[in-house]
């Protein structure tokens, strides 16, 4: 450690909750430590266009009382360097300018893959570590340990599911809810589970299949508001995971091919509405039979990511930041921080990277594990022993105004009892 180092913090991809914690107690514990710190403005945006005025010292009274606060005071750009072997360049070049020896970044996936690049393309000169942070719940952690933001976003996800089933308790209508995930359904199922909706539909789900077709993802909704009506209860809250949509057949995302995508490829799936289009297929299916159900659509996701974090997350998320600048402070470099059982554990770049893309692995939730056994227990839907009883299959039919013949048609393949759907 010499007077001359300097540590730089940047923020990448998507806002979520504890982010500002993160900063806060790295700066303060870097420069309790000696370091120099400078506040990198924008994630790798700057950086990559080699402008350095948005570059900036950060001291403890700029910190000290930030962490309870959403949202981040450095903000956060998807701006992705490893696009072009000139845009690394760029930020490597850089950040040797403005001297820095060390660097934390925050961020998902695509940050943590930036992170290795610059580690890599500096010749390990620059010491990098990376501290994980989704809303998505889908970083490469160990299966107990939640991504920072997580929490937080699936605790004021509850409490709006909450208003809305009160709603649709109140009204006798249905909402369908899409949450954010890009790929994993962590967060949608965690929302739903706790909020009690009626049902939640993640991509994982769909066991063998490379994709879902949407008629399926519809009957799903269809078949569960069904039941419901067959039970006499006239509400409910359907809760979809936002991967499904990565999980749709080519052929029917063919119209999304002008869908506006984020500098690391991904779709924008907050711009493309699958709540609205799975109320207006169902609603009209149910009133192509004289069934009239008032469906409303609804996306949350973006008021998630910038709410100020629970007392979980402000406290985990300086864990998280002490442990990045005591891991460098020990020499090390090229990893992902991670807080286990109170202890700090690095996770090497090259353990969390797919060995085929190169691109970092995507923790995915686990269908056969004890938590999704407990979700899926507690919804309405249809399961294979709802079509074990005649009479109960019988009285399911007449709620959605079919024969018996056609509702074991219709629904049976979702339960095990066809092979496939049928054409509408």
């Amino acid at each position: 450690m010499t007077n001359k180092d300097v540590l730089a913090i940047l923020v990448g991809g998507g806002p979520a909750p504890g982010i500002n914690a993160v900063i806060s107690a790295a700066a303060i514990e870097a420069i309790n430590e000696g370091f120099q710190v400078l506040g990198v403005q924008d994630g790798f945006k700057w950086l990559m266009r080699e402008d350095t005025s948005k570059v900036r010292p950060l001291r403890i009274e700029d910190v000290s009382r930030i962490h309870l606060q959403g949202g981040s005071v450095l903000g956060t750009a998807r701006d992705n360097p490893t696009k072009s072997e000139e845009s690394t360049r760029a930020v490597v070049g850089t950040l040797r300018r403005l001297g820095v020896t060390h660097l934390v970044t925050i961020g998902g996936d695509d940050t943590a893959r930036s992170s290795s690049f610059v580690a890599e393309h500096s010749g390990h000169e620059i010491k990098v570590v990376h501290v994980p942070k989704t809303i998505d719940n889908d970083l490469p952690l160990p299966p107990h340990i939640p991504t920072f933001g997580y929490q937080t976003a699936r605790h004021v996800g509850v409490e709006l599911v909450q208003n809305l089933l009160e709603d649709a308790r109140s009204t006798k209508r249905w909402f369908v809810v899409v949450a954010m995930g890009r790929k994993a359904g962590y967060l949608a199922l965690g929302i739903g589970k706790a909020a009690g909706a009626t049902l939640t539909v993640i991509g994982e789900e769909f066991v063998g299949r490379e994709t879902v077709a949407f008629s399926d993802i519809c009957r799903i909704v269809e078949g569960a508001i069904i039941k419901c009506r067959a039970s006499g209860r006239q509400f409910g809250l359907a809760v979809l995971a936002e991967g499904l949509i990565e999980k749709l057949d080519p052929a029917e995302l063919a119209e999304l091919q002008d869908a506006e995508r984020d500098e690391h490829g991904h779709i924008r799936f907050a711009e493309v509405d699958l709540a609205r289009k799975v109320k207006a297929e169902v609603q009209g299916r149910l009133s192509a039979r004289g069934l009239r159900v008032t469906i409303i659509n609804k996306n949350i996701g973006y008021e998630l990511r910038c709410a100020d974090p629970i007392p979980f997350d402000a406290a985990y998320c300086r864990d998280l930041g002490y442990a990045a600048i005591r891991f460098l402070l020990s020499g090390g470099s090229d990893a992902m921080v991670s807080v286990q059982g109170g202890r700090m554990v690095p996770i090497p770049f090259a353990d969390i990277r797919d060995p085929g893309t190169g691109r970092t692995r995507v923790r995915m939730v686990n269908v056969e594990s004890e938590g999704y056994r407990v979700a899926r227990e507690y919804m309405i839907r249809l399961e294979p022993e709802d079509f074990a009883d005649p009479f109960w299959v019988e009285k399911m039919a007449r709620a959605g105004n079919v024969t018996t013949d056609e509702f074991r048609d219709r629904f049976g393949y979702l339960s095990g009892h066809a092979t496939t759907s049928s054409d509408e």
